[in-house]
């Protein structure tokens, strides 16, 4: 009687696993709210030391390519994520898995436009991939890349404030 009970319970899961792997995004499916153009990849995004609930994170998406990396019109594409104060988080889909460089900013008063100061210096909070140190000035796009193996992982991003 065992030894049945366990084959039927063996065949019970390969069904399953089988069915889920039949239907597309049945493994697993993007959580809700996730941004961007929808694709079969994504990644989660948390963002700590935010000052305020204020206005959006914005997240832009840049290519391997680091003569687009911060340039006008570099992008793939950018999304706005509700602030919340400490930590945000959200979702952004990937055009599919590989390797991308982010950078976010703060935008505090929702004008999508990042603020700079007279001097070009940020004047909101502001932040990159792989939390690179920027005293001295913007970092590498070497620095910054952030390679996508696979969809679902988890990446966190340190605002900073001038």
């Amino acid at each position: 009687m065992y030894t049945i009970m366990r084959r039927l319970r063996q065949g019970a899961l390969l069904a399953v696993a089988s069915l889920a792997l039949a239907l597309p995004g049945a493994a697993s499916a993007a959580p809700a709210g996730c941004a961007g153009p929808p694709s079969d990849t994504w990644i989660n995004v948390s963002f700590e030391n935010v000052r305020n609930g204020n206005g959006n994170i914005a997240v832009m998406l840049y290519p391997d390519d680091s003569s687009r990396f911060l340039a006008k019109g570099g992008t793939l594409y950018g999304v706005h994520i509700p602030a919340n104060a400490g930590t945000t988080r959200g979702c952004m889909f990937l055009p599919r898995t590989g390797v991308y460089a982010i950078a976010i900013y703060h935008d505090e008063d929702g004008n999508h436009k990042f603020k700079r100061s007279a001097l070009g210096l940020p004047a909101e909070g502001y932040g990159f991939a792989n939390n690179p140190v920027t005293i001295a000035g913007l970092p590498s796009f070497r620095s910054v890349r952030l390679n996508v193996p696979k969809t679902g992982l988890l990446t966190r991003i340190t605002v900073k404030y001038p």
